[in-house]
């Protein structure tokens, strides 16, 4: 069945994909369609996650750029659009403690690449151990970092919100829609095709591909960067009983083990409700959606042959860190108390016994290259038809703002979409007048 014809097809209803629309609905006259899977937004990463805001003190500021950036005024424009529509916008900071006293070191450097991106010095403060324990009494450690410019809020909430307001400024949604096929010809640049019965088909001319975990596998569809292969990782958390949800002030972070490998050791989350969660962990898994053993299973073996033709996979088998990681993981998967025990060590009133009750998993996807490594920083791949958001992972929820604005911006600059003049509605809506897009791309990209 042939479908409508759009300016600008968005593949993924996740943050970041939404985030896109709205900022095209504000900004620009293109008809633009958001394709979902799944029947609503924010299905998988956007509502599985810790609910923070960070702070950019955690990351290299050359290997790292873009995520800093997008962290720092990903902070200020979550506060503008959560006060403008009445959303809880928690800024309770969060304190990062050494528990080694080889780890001080890394609280400076950390100090120093948050001041390097922006961060002011009465924003992230350098603590010996007294000054920390005066703070939080409960904690154990050799120093701390306090980071006072870190927030909770509900990112499933927020992402329902823009949802709203993309669909009153005119954006359409296609929802229960899983892409069978994306190709191009003469005379439509890009034709999907959906996995139902109907053979329903739409146009557009340009693609996004804002998928999260499956934007890998869609850029391959398309011959975009088959040298580059994803590996998975599921998050998992476990919720502290009611009588620990007092015993901080502050979310607590340790310095990670694993230095080389994007991800943290599990931290002490207080959300933006008031309830604690330990997590998360990083276990490697076979799918986007390998939530329980039962998703995992069908996974294991299209992946698998996948893996064991490309270069990097091998390559990553063969790194000692990389194996010494996932043994720790799984090994956290399967023992309750190995979990609890690494929050233990900065935390140690925490008994693993009163942990009864898991909370909500979520799946990262990270990009490999040719090489074994992976990749620390946002990939985007262009073709004539088509942009490709690829390894946008944390502080992925926190930049979704300001990475779909500079999108936007781009989008419009290079003739992609035709930008709105500023007598044509531009004044009316209360959400066009939050934004610059131009000033807020300029920050980033300079």
């Amino acid at each position: 069945m042939e479908g409508r014809k759009y300016n600008i097809a968005i593949i993924g209803g996740g943050i970041l994909g939404v985030s896109i629309g709205y900022f095209l609905a504000l900004f620009s006259k293109s008809s633009v369609v958001i394709i979902e899977q799944e029947r609503d937004v924010a299905y998988h990463t956007s509502s599985r996650n810790t609910g923070k805001v960070h702070a950019p003190f955690l990351y290299d500021p050359k290997e790292k750029k873009l995520f800093a950036k997008i962290a720092l005024i990903g902070f200020e424009m979550w506060k503008k659009y959560s006060d403008l529509k009445g959303i809880q916008f928690k800024n309770d900071g969060v304190i990062e403690v050494a528990t080694e006293d080889e780890q001080i070191d890394t609280l400076k450097k950390y100090v120093n690449w948050g001041i390097k991106n922006g961060l002011e010095e009465k924003d992230i403060i350098f603590l010996d151990h007294k000054q920390t324990h005066q703070i939080e009494p409960n904690i154990s450690c050799k120093a701390s970092i306090l980071c006072k410019k870190d927030a909770s809020v509900d990112y499933h909430l927020l992402t329902k919100s823009l949802k709203k307001d993309y669909s009153d400024a005119g954006g359409h949604f296609m929802f229960s829609h899983k892409v069978k096929r994306i190709i191009s010809n003469s005379h439509h640049p890009i034709t999907i095709s959906f996995q139902n019965q109907n053979e329903e088909t739409i146009h557009a001319d340009y693609l996004i591909n804002a998928s999260g975990g499956n934007s890998l596998e869609i850029a391959h569809s398309m011959g975009i960067g088959r040298d580059l292969i994803n590996l998975y990782f599921r998050g998992e958390y476990w919720i502290a009983p009611q009588e620990y949800e007092t015993v901080t002030s502050h979310s607590i972070y340790s310095v990670p083990r694993q230095k080389k490998y994007p991800f943290l050791d599990p931290h002490w989350i207080i959300k933006f409700d008031g309830h604690c969660e330990i997590g998360p962990n990083a276990v490697p898994v076979f799918g986007a959606y390998a939530y329980n053993l039962t998703n995992n299973f069908t996974e294991v073996m299209p992946k698998i042959k996948n893996l064991m033709i490309k270069h990097g996979f091998w390559s990553l088998l063969l790194d000692r860190e990389f194996l010494s990681l996932v043994s720790t993981e799984i090994n956290s998967s399967f023992s309750k108390k190995s979990m609890i025990n690494r929050v233990k060590r900065f935390l140690p009133l925490l008994d693993p016994n009163k942990f009864t009750k898991r909370g909500l998993s979520g799946i990262r996807s990270v990009i490999i290259n040719n090489q074994g490594n992976i990749i620390p920083e946002t990939i985007l791949l262009k073709d004539a038809a088509s942009l490709n958001i690829l390894n946008y992972n944390s502080p992925g929820a926190t930049g979704g703002l300001p990475m779909a604005a500079m999108i936007v911006y781009d989008l419009i600059k290079d003739g992609f979409a035709q930008r709105k003049n500023d007598k044509e509605d531009l004044s009316g809506n209360e959400n066009s007048n939050l934004w610059n897009i131009e000033e807020i791309y300029s920050r980033i990209k300079y």
